[in-house]
């Protein structure tokens, strides 16, 4: 007799789906990275890195449009399939750029939001 003769033991099957929302669930700034951050990143070091990871994912590149106008930062890396940004600057510039993202996408376009971390 096998598990699936018995009728009281049914097998229960469940789906589950990801659907992202209107999120940024990361918004950090590196303030002083080691100098092997900057060459696995292909980066130059700029004193500070910034990083988020956004959803929708096409929402990288709004945030990397807003951060390099907000602040004199550079865009170290956009992924809009995985959205993730990574931006380059002096710390005050990378902060700076992080909160405007933040309260950009929180105030224009009601993203729920995370605060700006720093290490």
């Amino acid at each position: 007799m096998s598990l699936f003769d018995d009728k009281s033991q049914e097998l229960n099957r469940v789906i589950e789906e990801s659907v992202p929302g209107k999120q940024v669930t990361i918004a950090h700034c590196i303030a002083s990275p080691v100098t092997d951050i900057y060459e696995r990143l292909g980066i130059d070091n700029m004193g500070a890195i910034g990083i988020l990871t956004l959803s929708p994912y096409e929402t990288a590149i709004i945030a990397a449009d807003i951060a390099t106008k907000a602040a004199r930062v550079e865009i170290g890396f956009l992924d809009r399939f995985t959205g993730s940004v990574v931006i380059a600057g002096d710390v005050q510039s990378v902060e700076t750029a992080l909160k405007a993202v933040t309260e950009t996408l929180r105030d224009l376009m009601d993203f729920t939001t995370v605060q700006v971390t720093r290490t």
